[in-house]
């Protein structure tokens, strides 16, 4: 059975790259990093779609060093912008393997969309989209989504709509896409297949610093996350390491959201 790390109120998958790139194929798949853990201590709706996702990778090196000092370790951080190249790789030559991307700014899935397809050598990205930030307040424009998403009979949907806003998205819309196989919220990455964001040095990832990058690359849209909402996480990991921090949704009887028992590493879905 496959391992897993509680940080806070999250399980998290103890699952390598390689792991996963040979078993996931279908499901749902959630890489958490600080931003993400964070609104799931003030998001209930999220918190309480946990147990629907197939797959939860730590996508964060001070989450990974965090679980670390808290005595369990994990393998290795599984990161979304990491996941994805190499996902393509692995299928570039599966016809069956057909991909939708969106989210983003105007123009950007549609440039990664191009960038994804020189790549692979085919038309393995059969449709792009970017929704106005406003999507989830407008139904005429949620029902124009699914129909292009569907349209394209894409077996696999990938979407940059903000961390949480995705995530609530293929939740609520995952049986009105018959097609879709795959589902992988991957916020950033299309801002990096589109290379309209060129990815940070490797060590700058691997110190933790990759938010500080972020923050240096786009300080007007990226001051209040980096800066206000992120920071308290240390202040809840510490607790956690005293003993002290408590799940804001759990109830006395219920506890948190259970996700299904982690599939043998022979599953078909997952490592």
């Amino acid at each position: 059975m496959r391992e897993r790390v509680r940080l806070l109120n999250v399980d998290i998958d103890d699952i390598t790259m390689d792991e996963l790139l040979d078993g996931f194929r279908e499901g749902m798949l959630l890489t958490l990093h600080v931003d993400m853990i964070m609104k799931l201590q003030r998001d209930r709706e999220f918190y309480e779609l946990l147990p629907r996702f197939d797959v939860v990778t730590c996508d964060s090196e001070i989450l990974f060093r965090a679980a670390r000092l808290l005595g369990r370790p994990l393998r290795e951080r599984v990161s979304g912008s990491d996941f994805f190249p190499r996902f393509c790789e692995r299928h570039r030559d599966d016809p069956e393997i057909t991909m939708f991307l969106c989210g983003g700014q105007p123009g950007v899935a549609e440039r990664a969309r191009k960038n994804v397809n020189a790549r692979a050598g085919r038309e393995m990205v059969v449709g792009a989209d970017a929704p106005p930030f406003d999507f989830d307040t407008r139904p005429g424009e949620i029902e124009r989504m699914i129909a292009a998403i569907d349209a394209s009979r894409a077996s696999v949907l990938v979407v940059g709509l903000g961390a949480g806003r995705q995530e609530k998205f293929i939740a609520r819309h995952r049986d009105r896409l018959p097609h879709v196989r795959t589902f992988l919220p991957l916020g950033g990455t299309l801002d990096y297949e589109a290379r309209t964001l060129s990815r940070p040095a490797a060590w700058v990832t691997d110190a933790g610093l990759e938010w500080l990058y972020r923050l240096a690359r786009e300080p007007r849209q990226r001051w209040r996350r980096y800066l206000v909402h992120q920071p308290p996480v240390l202040w809840h990991l510490a607790r956690q390491r005293l003993g002290r921090y408590e799940d804001p949704f759990a109830s006395p009887l219920h506890g948190a959201p259970a996700r299904a028992p982690a599939a043998p590493s022979s599953d078909a879905r997952a490592g």
